[in-house]
């Protein structure tokens, strides 16, 4: 069944009231749930709980942000969905009951999905319909950013400047929930995200399409008002403790810094996003004026 998120009713969504723990059933591999979606209001947090239906999503390609697994589960069920969620390259989690007992009153059975709010877009289409339409685009690649706040923001200045598609990892950051959604002003139902398990692999395929790779670094030689944005690019920025992981940095074509006046010297992940795209949004401007 899919339930909302809802860990203050002592009801679950079909008016029952959910289970004692000390009285709920052990986990057996027959256990056979219905997988029933509910209409839900669009960019709202849904969850799948118990093992069949976990992995029915799985079978029906439902996109899912994460699943959280009950530690020491055992039995062939629990196996055969072990599996499932390796084979599809889904972020997963073992984690104690306690934890699935606060994320829904429902009988998870030791298991529980997350449902992304949001489509995501296939990098790879999405940069050959591009092409094809014979357009410069621009890609904004958020490399590993946890921050749920910094993600809306800068979903929603890369909307707000005609960015073409924003590129996540599929594993560590910040998940696209109601939350980042709200910080985004719903610019994250708006926006093409995609979610790619290879970064690398996303660098190597702008390259390989004539795109210029430029990194948003403090470490960089080359103040971003000499870069040529009027060229279709692949912009990355970095995770808010660590910045650009270092692979990145040398998959780059152009190492590209803010200058910075104060004694502070780093900005805000999305206030520097943003400067960067305003940027691209400035000189392509100009160069459709002149």
């Amino acid at each position: 069944m899919i339930a909302d998120k809802d860990k203050n009713t002592d009801r679950n969504r079909y008016g029952r009231k959910p289970e004692n723990r000390s009285s709920r059933r052990k986990l057996e591999d027959n256990e056979n749930q219905p997988f029933h979606v509910k209409h839900q209001k669009e960019g709202k947090l849904q969850l799948v709980c118990g093992m069949r239906p976990v992995l029915e999503a799985i079978d029906t390609k439902r996109q899912i942000d994460k699943v959280f697994i009950q530690n020491n589960i055992e039995g062939s069920l629990a196996s055969e969905l072990r599996k499932a969620v390796a084979d599809a390259g889904i972020a997963f989690q073992y984690v104690p009951v306690e934890k699935l007992n606060r994320m829904t009153s429902s009988n998870h059975q030791g298991v529980v999905a997350v449902i992304s709010p949001i489509v995501y877009h296939d990098y790879m289409q999405t940069l050959q319909d591009l092409l094809d339409e014979e357009k410069k685009p621009v890609f904004l690649l958020l490399d590993h950013i946890t921050d749920v706040r910094n993600l809306g923001a800068i979903v929603r200045t890369a909307e707000c400047a005609g960015i073409d598609a924003v590129i996540v990892p599929d594993r560590g950051s910040a998940q696209i929930n109601e939350d980042a959604i709200k910080c985004s002003s719903g610019a994250l139902l708006r926006m093409k995200i995609c979610r790619e398990q290879n970064l690398k692999t996303v660098i190597n395929l702008a390259r390989q399409s004539g795109l210029q790779v430029c990194a948003a670094t403090e470490k960089g030689a080359t103040s971003y008002l000499n870069v040529d944005f009027r060229r279709p690019t692949l912009l990355i920025m970095g995770s808010e403790d660590t910045g650009i992981s270092s692979e990145l940095l040398k998959m780059s074509d152009v190492k590209a810094c803010l200058p910075i006046m104060g004694e502070i010297q780093s900005l805000n992940v999305s206030v520097a996003a943003g400067i960067f795209m305003y940027e691209i949004v400035r000189q392509r401007q100009s160069d459709s004026e002149a």
